[in-house]
């Protein structure tokens, strides 16, 4: 059984396309992706044992994220990818098998519900979430490869204020692997604002054990590719969601032919 196939005999409404695709014919060569953007859980799975506060955590989703990406994509013309489920199932951006893919812990909270699942229940989470949004992307990427329209990667996130116990006094940061050049120009572009506190690699920096769009989507094509983190608390209302979209719109700088090595 294949994975769309197994999920048409599932509620359509508790059961949503993996991949929400905006603009996918967009003449951007921007694509954009939101590996976090939905905290949705099926009720089959009770929440994984946790309370419905949780679902409103980091934990769950990348609050503010999705609403900056579909800004985003409709600022510059640009294809967007957004997830349909919450990264507690499965995280979109960490290699299936690593211990982040299915956490069994998320930053301080245990998830009752991933500890001990079989490798039955693991395959299952992988064909109908994690693989046909990536798929879809992979897809997206190789027609534009074909027609010889040129691409550049960012993926929105973004991250708590406090990371156990530890403040984060940045309000963005911009991670990349190979394409150092393309973050840099978007840092530039940001720190137009001289009150902004933003750097390359914060909160955190890009690895092939901890993430997966940038690395395989992007480096491994020789695709530039980034990964733009805000800080939540900047996006905690409508207009700091504008204002995000904006600056980074602003920033992200005019196509350049050469790609990453």
């Amino acid at each position: 059984m294949t994975a769309q196939t197994e999920k048409d005999l599932l509620p359509q409404k508790d059961w949503p396309d993996a991949v929400e695709v905006l603009n996918e014919h967009g003449r951007s060569d921007i694509v954009l992706l939101c590996e976090h953007a939905s905290n949705h859980i099926p009720v089959e799975y009770r929440r994984l044992g946790l309370d419905a506060s949780h679902l409103q955590r980091h934990i769950a989703w990348d609050i503010g994220a999705a609403e900056v990406t579909r800004l985003l994509s409709a600022r510059l013309d640009a294809a967007a990818f957004l997830s349909g489920y919450s990264r507690l199932l499965i995280d979109l951006n960490r290699p299936l098998g690593t211990s982040g893919s299915i956490p069994v812990l998320s930053e301080d909270t245990d998830i009752p519900g991933n500890v001990g699942i079989d490798a039955v229940e693991r395959d299952r989470r992988a064909r109908i979430m994690f693989s046909p949004f990536h798929d879809q992307v992979a897809e997206h990427l190789d027609r534009r490869e074909a027609e010889g329209r040129p691409t550049r990667i960012v993926t929105i996130h973004s991250f708590t204020p406090v990371f156990l116990s530890v403040a984060r006094p940045w309000h963005a940061g911009v991670l990349h692997g190979h394409a150092a050049d393309l973050a840099e120009a978007i840092l530039l572009g940001l720190r137009t604002d001289a009150t902004l506190n933003v750097a390359a690699n914060v909160p955190y920096v890009i690895s092939r054990d901890a993430d997966y769009a940038v690395p395989v989507h992007g480096d491994d094509r020789g695709i530039p590719a980034v990964l733009v983190e805000i800080r939540q608390d900047l996006l905690a209302n409508r207009s700091g969601i504008e204002e995000w979209a904006n600056r980074l719109a602003a920033a992200l700088p005019a196509h350049e032919t050469e790609t990453v090595s």
